[in-house]
């Protein structure tokens, strides 16, 4: 009995970090901010030549693919291939879009007070989204920015 009850709770704790890698595609991600720089290559595997490498922890990624270890994903730009699922974080980030800064409030209305405005590029924390604006950190910054001026806030 006390052997088949540890082979049971081995079995549990090899299942759960597999079920942690088998979310349904496409889902948010974002780069490691370990990582110093992610490889993005051809196809799912280290013996595939490098098309990209980035050096923005933080930034969000689309997930499309799941092959092994290995996730095909689309960048804000539009640039799609395969990146070391051990170098993405499950951690919810956005990126600010539009030519011209973005305002950040200090609530989720236009008529919240205005707290400064945001630079498009700027790379930060996504918190929770509500009535078109969503919470975004930056560092010490945070406040609330219109959903639509968000890559990586929304539906995959």
């Amino acid at each position: 009995m006390l052997r088949s009850g540890i082979a049971f709770l081995s079995l549990l704790a090899f299942a759960s970090p597999v079920q942690a890698q088998d979310r349904e595609v496409p889902y948010w991600a974002t780069i490691r901010g370990s990582a110093s720089e992610l490889n993005m290559r051809v196809g799912p595997s280290a013996d595939y030549p490098i098309s990209w490498v980035y050096k923005r922890p933080g930034l969000p990624v689309k997930v499309l693919r799941v092959h092994e270890s290995w996730r095909l994903v689309q960048d804000p730009s539009g640039t799609k291939g395969w990146v070391a699922s051990r170098l993405l974080s499950p951690d919810r980030g956005a990126i600010v879009t539009g030519g011209r800064p973005a305002p950040m409030r200090d609530g989720p209305s236009d008529a919240s007070p205005l707290k400064w405005f945001i630079e498009a590029g700027v790379v930060g924390k996504l918190g929770g989204c509500m009535a078109g604006w969503c919470e975004f950190s930056v560092g010490a910054y945070d406040g609330w920015l219109p959903k639509k001026r968000l890559w990586g806030a929304g539906e995959p």
